[in-house]
């Protein structure tokens, strides 16, 4: 969730000169984008995983501070619940081995994470929402103690108004309910992928992962269930849009933005997503640095912008413009947000390489499907998200054809297996990843979606099963999590896991 806060722009003066902060800061983004000053040595990936820590009984555990204490890694991190924690994994090089090393890393890590939960009565397990958690999950004490956590709930809820609705409809069931604090956002854990590139790359990479993000979804889903309904098989996504609406009603109804979003039209460059940021949204955590970056720039430094970053950091687009320094450059790279955590460390990393190797080829073609006069357009990303989301591999997804250019719905499963995944294998290649290497995670995802059995399909079979059998719905989310996270650790693909009879 990024730096602390301090509160030093809360006043009417402070807020003004927060506001001009991010206009010069704007200024010297553009320069630094003109300069041609952007480190392109190699590109660079990255990955942040967030975890979730599950007591005995099956429930949330609220001991993520206790956990950092004994684990004592600066990679691992706080995150906005208590029973939450986040994974970084160091920015790595594309190349031959990279896709094996992550895993291994992933697993290294990982376990440690869990054998610091252990010696606090609970275990880690990665899932896009915990099932078993609860509305009482979430009343007091269900923030990590932060200011900026604080802060960033205090802000919304002012910006708002008024308590927060979450109204989700799923295929059968319903979620409408209030919450006084976005604790909802908190039950949401998920997996970032850094991708960086140059600023004349930066629009179809940009471009490209919005338009895979349905399919990705779709492919990916692992949280069917939120306090305790079956809703969309990626609730996660609609709970965390819901769950930072700072928008009144009425403000919604008017169109004022929505924090929360995959985009609104085809991306240009960088900085116009940075500018969006800065003209359309409110500021929600201003706080002023020591930052002089004109100053930094004219002296031939290179600035790191914090309020621009900061600004930036409270506009959770699903495909999301990143600046940073890194070794003393700066660097500019798209962080792909879409991805719920698990089901297991290697359906992790194909879920990567789905994405880096996809993103890479459709980037890379020579008649984009976003550019031209006959240009895609940009509501069929929108519309492949929201469908991918709602009913994962079950959905029928918008994808242009390769021969007319006319957008078609398509099964996701045909969609992913005879057009995304030899699109993937392209991409991979171009990246020099070995091609035992591809063929092992393209395994993995072909297997997914030939079965259609992603991490949401089966918990979803697994709690019907139970039902049929008689069993509560609460009681099937806690035995069907405690098979989840046996199978998790076994570490097998999900679409090998059978479904309890």
């Amino acid at each position: 969730m990024g730096d602390e806060v301090s509160g030093t722009a809360t006043t009417p003066e402070g807020r003004r000169r927060y506001r001009e902060r991010l206009r010069s800061q704007l200024e010297v983004l553009q320069r630094l984008l003109d300069a041609d000053a952007f480190r392109t040595d190699g590109t660079l990936t990255g990955m942040e995983v967030e975890l979730a820590l599950v007591g005995a009984d099956a429930r949330p555990s609220r001991a993520n501070r206790d956990v950092l204490r004994t684990l004592s890694d600066p990679l691992v991190t706080t995150e906005l619940g208590s029973h939450t924690i986040e994974l970084n994994v160091p920015p790595a090089r594309m190349h031959a081995g990279g896709a094996q090393a992550l895993e291994e890393d992933l697993r290294a890590r990982l376990e440690a994470a869990d054998v610091a939960a252990r010696a606090h009565g609970a275990r880690v397990v990665m899932v896009g929402i915990v099932p078993t958690l609860l509305p009482d999950d979430q009343t007091e004490g269900w923030m990590t103690r932060s200011p900026r956590y604080r802060a960033l709930d205090e802000a919304v809820r002012a910006q708002r108004g008024e308590d927060l609705l979450l109204d989700i409809r799923g295929d059968e069931e319903r979620l409408l309910a209030h919450s006084a604090s976005i604790a909802p956002e908190a039950a949401c854990t998920s997996v970032q992928l850094h991708l960086q590139t140059t600023p004349e790359d930066f629009p179809a990479v940009h471009n490209a992962a919005q338009l895979l993000a349905g399919a990705q979804v779709a492919l990916a889903a692992n949280s069917p269930f939120y306090g305790g309904r079956r809703l969309w098989d990626e609730s996660r996504l609609p709970v965390f849009a819901q769950s930072t609406d700072s928008r009144a009603p009425e403000l919604a109804a008017q169109g004022v933005r929505e924090r929360v979003l995959l985009g609104r039209e085809w991306t240009t460059s960088a900085h116009a997503l940075f500018a969006d940021a800065v003209r359309h949204y409110p500021p929600l955590l201003p706080e002023l640095g020591e930052e002089d970056s004109l100053r930094v720039l004219s002296r031939g430094g290179v600035p790191r912008l914090p309020e621009l970053r900061m600004q930036n950091g409270t506009v959770w687009r699903w495909n999301r413009p990143v600046y940073d320094v890194v070794d003393g450059a700066p660097n500019l790279r798209v962080e792909n947000r879409v991805l719920p955590s698990g089901p297991t460390v290697v359906d992790m990393v194909a879920n990567a390489a789905f994405w880096f190797g996809a993103v890479r080829a459709l980037a890379a073609r020579e008649h984009r499907p976003w550019e031209g006069p006959d240009a895609v357009p940009f509501a069929v990303a929108q519309a492949g998200l929201d469908a991918g989301a709602r009913r994962g591999m079950r959905s029928r997804l918008p994808w242009p054809d390769e021969r007319t250019g006319e957008v078609v719905e398509r099964d996701a499963d045909d969609l992913v297996l005879r057009t995304l995944l030899p699109l993937v294998h392209e991409g991979l290649r171009d990246w020099g990843i070995e091609a035992a290497v591809c063929d092992r995670y393209l395994g993995v995802l072909e297997e997914r979606a030939r079965t259609r059995r992603t991490g949401a399909q089966w918990q979803h079979d697994s709690v019907a099963a139970a039902e049929r059998g008689g069993t509560d719905r609460r009681e099937a989310l806690h035995t069907m999590l405690v098979r989840y996270a046996e199978l998790m650790r076994a570490g097998e693909p999900v679409a090998t896991w059978a479904v309890p009879a």
